[in-house]
């Protein structure tokens, strides 16, 4: 493929001439190049054909499926431009590649190939397991005084890109901490249309020590002594998914839950499962829709995202439990000029039950939900709303050419931003059952400001160090591993 696209572009150049010969990538840079040469821009302009270089392994309708632009179809030029410049981030958002470039060469007055060239990553990455146990870095620095038996280690298999057509496969063997097996296999596209997919997923853990209930909105874990198991869990799931349009996806669940617990458990918290038994088992399913339209899915800085979902717990009369739980994601990603952008992001969750088991216990302080200031708190209840704000400057957007000491072209680029923020988050979680225990932060209006240093880098890794001020006046400086929102 790469041999013959690049033998008719040089088809191209003796045809047209080296005027007509012309690499275009952003919108400015098409008509910086336009003026520089004296082309006029025309007011349409139609695709003769599209090339797609670089793809090795992944195959070619993979990459295709995320381009709006077609061939045999005649654009007007700012609506192409445009259309360009989202079908690069479509494609990279794929998270398959290192680079994405598409250029429009113009072989007459209004007429153009487009050229589609992508460098690949790495996608098989086995890798070892050494990660916290606890909800976030300062979590276990502060509350957890760094205890390092808090340590999940083992192996980690994982194929991105499983015969080229973006199939994901996972294989998890883990110790420590938490002692867990876990596989997941998806497929986004079963059919020829591609729109529809199918994944799997089974996992199954163990604990010695578990958060058995919170007080003074802190997690409060125990171990008996005799160091039993105090818990094991299995779950099974099922997804099917939809995708429409470009930006748009629908998803449904079917899957099974089971987990027992250590009679000590139920001493530590009666109200850990229903009924105060040692067991809960339920069937489950779920829908969610997706809206995605963010230029980078690791570290957006331009786009919206918006997810909705309905969660049943509990489908048929045996099942132990019988709950439902809505959700909510709504992030905005707004340039505001030069190098500063503004995100803000709001994360809502109900239960309709005013007590859940402890297992399925939401609130401020659990992925996604969470007040910057409060990171070593857990703040639970049934219902919450958290509203989530950074002003953003670029401070640094480089790339380092290491191929002379990286011999695998996958990891031949280091690509490396930086980011100074100005935070501030505020929310509420209502707690029906008012626990006497955790009354300080529950039901009240919650704020946390802060400024932050963001680093993203190869393969779209972040790292975030904040100080944060909660409305406390209590402030501490935390580390996290992925972007806020």
């Amino acid at each position: 493929m790469k041999f013959y696209a690049d033998h008719m572009l040089l088809k191209i150049i003796c045809l047209f001439g080296l005027v007509s010969f012309l690499p275009l990538s952003a919108a400015a840079q098409i008509q910086s190049d336009l003026e520089e040469i004296d082309i006029t821009v025309p007011k349409q302009v139609t695709v003769n054909a599209i090339f797609i270089v670089g793809n090795e392994k992944t195959r070619k309708n993979i990459i295709s499926r995320e381009m709006d632009i077609t061939e045999g179809v005649t654009y007007d030029w700012e609506e192409f431009v445009a259309m360009l410049t989202a079908d690069q981030k479509k494609i990279y958002n794929l998270l398959l590649f290192n680079t994405v470039d598409i250029k429009p060469y113009f072989v007459a007055d209004n007429q153009v190939e487009v050229l589609v060239s992508v460098t690949e990553r790495w996608y098989i990455l086995p890798s070892v397991i050494f990660t916290l146990a606890d909800r976030n870095f300062s979590e276990w620095w502060i509350n957890q005084n760094r205890d390092f038996s808090r340590v999940n280690y083992g192996i980690k298999l994982d194929h991105n890109n499983v015969g080229g057509r973006n199939e994901k496969l996972r294989l998890v063997g883990q110790l420590g901490f938490t002692q867990a097996f876990d596989i997941q296999y998806s497929k986004p596209y079963i059919d020829r249309k591609q729109l529809h997919g199918l994944s799997a997923r089974f996992n199954y853990f163990t604990n010695k020590t578990i958060a058995v209930r919170s007080s003074d909105n802190r997690q409060v874990f125990y171990t008996n002594d005799n160091e039993d198991v105090l818990r094991r869990a299995m779950n099974s799931l099922l997804s099917y998914s939809y995708r429409g349009s470009y930006y748009n996806f629908h998803s449904a669940a079917f899957g099974y839950h089971q987990s027992t617990i250590h009679e000590d458990v139920l001493l530590q918290n009666p109200f850990y499962f229903p009924q105060n038994g040692t067991r809960l088992s339920y069937f489950f399913a779920s829908y969610n829709y997706r809206h995605d339209k963010r230029d980078n899915n690791a570290y957006a800085t331009d786009g919206e995202y918006l997810s909705m979902g309905v969660n049943k717990y509990g489908l048929f009369s045996r099942d132990n439990i019988n709950e439902t739980e809505f959700t909510l994601i709504a992030n905005r990603y707004l340039p505001l000029g030069g190098k500063f952008h503004l995100a803000s992001g709001l994360s809502a969750s109900a239960f309709l039950s005013p007590r859940q088991p402890y297992t399925l216990v939401r609130g401020v302080g659990y992925k996604p939900d969470f007040i910057r200031g409060y990171e070593v708190n857990v703040i639970e209840g049934q219902q919450l709303a958290v509203h989530k704000n950074s002003l953003r400057f670029e401070l640094l957007n480089v790339a380092f050419d290491i191929s002379s000491y990286m011999p695998i072209d996958e990891f031949a680029v280091f690509p490396f931003k930086a980011y100074i923020s100005a935070n501030f988050d505020h929310g509420y979680v209502n707690d029906r059952n008012r626990l006497p225990e955790n009354l300080r932060l529950t039901n009240r209006y919650l704020y946390g400001y802060g400024v932050g240093l963001d680093l993203v880098t190869l393969y779209d890794t972040v790292i975030r160090f904040e100080y944060s001020i909660n409305d406390q006046g209590m402030g501490n400086f935390f580390i996290n591993m992925k972007a806020p929102f």
